[in-house]
């Protein structure tokens, strides 16, 4: 039986990924953060069938003996500092976790055991200010946040690993992906559940910031596959996932409020303070080497992700109603 050992298990990404590497056979561990012992409600379901470890990416000593303890044959890092906004709060935190965490690991798996395979998640942050569009494997960085550059690190020392001590190790450069497990600070999530609320009387305004941000958004239980599939390879390498199709934030908003009979301009501001110091304003992923590699292909399209997140924000407000 292979072994994964995934790190930021309790986030969105991790949660998909722990539930499918289950049901193709995996032994399946998690490294949780003491402070996220109390937020295991996206692991509800599979609990028992999954071994949690509390620790985190600061102490690569500790890496060191859970992998030695664990004996995994793979490992997935998630775990980041990923809300944007926040790495701008925190930007010393967001490199020691995002950035630092990644070489610490790294260092651990080539003294525990080289031959682990190992999966990094880069993100389409990394591209910034892209220079060309759509995006793919050779696009140049060009990050426009603590987050974006703390990913450049973690991508670019994961590179250096695989080539300069013959590792196993793939980054996937995600594009934006959702699902009704989305964290609330989360654009798409902001969103879909201001949507909701709104309908049932529960809330009476959404604010955002840059409505013409446009994005590739994707169903994230589509990606936790490719990740798999990554590290399924004869041979190491990086991919773009992304679905190819383009939406701004103000697309989201229409959507998401027509499905639910709201005219949205009467329910929606703009808050200048929500716009990001920097903001990143066009991203599109060109994902043909991972379609053509891999043999990927998103199932879920952009109205079917909306639309279930929507109804998944419809039935847990509905038991909030007075």
């Amino acid at each position: 039986m292979k072994k994964a050992l995934i790190t930021g298990i309790t986030g969105q990404d991790g949660s998909y990924l722990a539930e499918f590497l289950l049901t193709v056979g995996y032994e399946v561990h998690g490294l949780v953060r003491r402070s996220s012992l109390d937020r295991l409600d996206r692991l509800s379901a599979i609990l028992p069938r999954i071994h949690l470890h509390s620790g985190d990416l600061l102490d690569t000593m500790f890496l060191l003996r859970l992998l030695e303890r664990v004996q995994p044959t793979e490992v997935y890092n998630l775990a980041a500092v990923s809300f944007i906004p926040a790495s701008w709060e925190q930007p010393i935190l967001t490199s020691d976790v995002t950035a630092l965490g990644v070489v610490r690991m790294l260092e651990a798996l080539r003294q525990a055991d080289p031959s682990i395979r190992f999966y990094q998640a880069s993100s389409s942050e990394m591209f910034g200010r892209a220079v060309e569009t759509p995006q793919n494997e050779n696009t140049p960085f060009h990050p426009r946040s603590p987050y974006g550059v703390s990913k450049v690190y973690g991508h670019q020392i994961t590179g250096n690993y695989r080539e300069c001590f013959g590792m196993f190790a793939c980054s996937g450069i995600l594009f934006n992906h959702e699902s009704p497990r989305r964290g609330q600070e989360f654009v798409t999530r902001k969103v879909t559940q201001a949507a909701a609320r709104i309908s049932l009387g529960l809330q009476d305004r959404l604010y955002l910031g840059n409505l013409q941000a446009r994005r590739d958004w994707g169903f994230a239980g589509d990606y936790v596959k490719a990740m798999w599939l990554m590290l399924q390879q004869d041979e190491p390498d990086n991919y773009v996932v992304a679905t190819g199709v383009q939406h701004s934030v103000q697309d989201l908003v229409e959507y998401a409020f027509g499905k639910v009979g709201l005219d949205w301009p009467s329910y929606v501001k703009t808050d200048p303070s929500l716009i990001r110091p920097v903001d990143v304003v066009n991203l599109l992923g060109d994902a043909s080497k991972a379609r053509r590699v891999l043999g990927w292909e998103p199932t879920v399209t952009y109205e079917g992700l909306i639309d279930m997140m929507i109804e998944a924000d419809l039935d847990r407000e509905k038991g909030r109603r007075p």
